[in-house]
């Protein structure tokens, strides 16, 4: 069916190639089915305008025959000024889809299309109005979104920036860790080794760093005893001299 379609419509001229497979044939297949479609309805339209010319042929000459039997009226008899009008008033009528040449029927249509001629005025103006908001407003959000292109612009450039900062925060980081541990198990080593050569226990780096910290705490705890030995610190060495002493103190006070 498709390939007939396609000779019928090329007619003498070749069929250009196209690739044939199911959904092709399927596309040109509605296609044809459109095409038939409207085919058959142009050719209703057609039926259609043949027999109203053959009423409009049949009713001018009707009128034709009215005309020349009552008014001795004939087409030839016109001269060719009023030929000339009579076609005019003919296409003007056509123009404005009046159902009779009366003068009502002229004026009725002629204040019909200013009326419509007006309303389309009114309408364009309103679609200018909507044009200049439009474009205004185009033109506010072309402004917006070019600036935050640019802010986005900027916030990409400044997280490079951090991001390129935070790594090289991360590689020194990574360094002293790496660092660190490899100064321990030097350490490590080293104290293993002078273990080994016969060092004390207590001259290690974890063992000097607990009786420093066991230091600091004794020096803690005997500051409040320093603080009430110094109140002694006035009395005489002999017992008899200190009751004299302490004697006057309380006199005193």
């Amino acid at each position: 069916q498709v390939t007939s379609w396609l000779k019928k419509i090329y007619g003498d001229v070749p069929i250009p190639d196209y690739e044939v497979n199911e959904r092709t044939v399927d596309i040109l297949h509605e296609v044809m089915e459109c095409s038939e479609e409207r085919d058959k309805d142009v050719m209703l339209l057609i039926e259609d305008m043949k027999d109203q010319a053959t009423k409009y042929e049949a009713e001018s000459e009707y009128w034709q025959d009215i005309l020349q039997e009552s008014m001795g009226l004939s087409v030839g008899a016109l001269s060719q000024e009023a030929t000339a009008d009579l076609i005019d008033l003919v296409e003007s009528a056509v123009e404005l889809e009046v159902e009779d040449v009366s003068l009502i029927s002229f004026y009725r249509a002629i204040n019909y299309m200013s009326s419509e001629l007006y309303k389309t005025k009114s309408k364009n103006e309103d679609m200018e109005l909507k044009l200049k908001t439009l474009t205004k407003k185009l033109t506010s959000a072309l402004t917006l979104e070019k600036q935050l292109e640019e802010e986005i612009k900027k916030l990409n450039e400044s997280q490079e920036a951090e991001k390129a900062k935070a790594e090289i925060r991360s590689k020194n980081l990574k360094f002293l860790e790496d660092k660190s541990k490899d100064l321990k198990i030097r350490i490590s080593d080293a104290e293993d080794e002078l273990v080994a050569v016969g060092l004390d226990q207590s001259l290690t780096h974890e063992a000097l760093m607990k009786s420093s910290e066991e230091l600091a705490a004794l020096l803690k705890e005997i500051e409040p005893l320093k603080k009430e030995c110094a109140s002694y610190h006035d009395l005489p060495l002999s017992i008899p001299l200190a009751r004299v002493k302490v004697e006057e103190a309380k006199k005193e006070l």
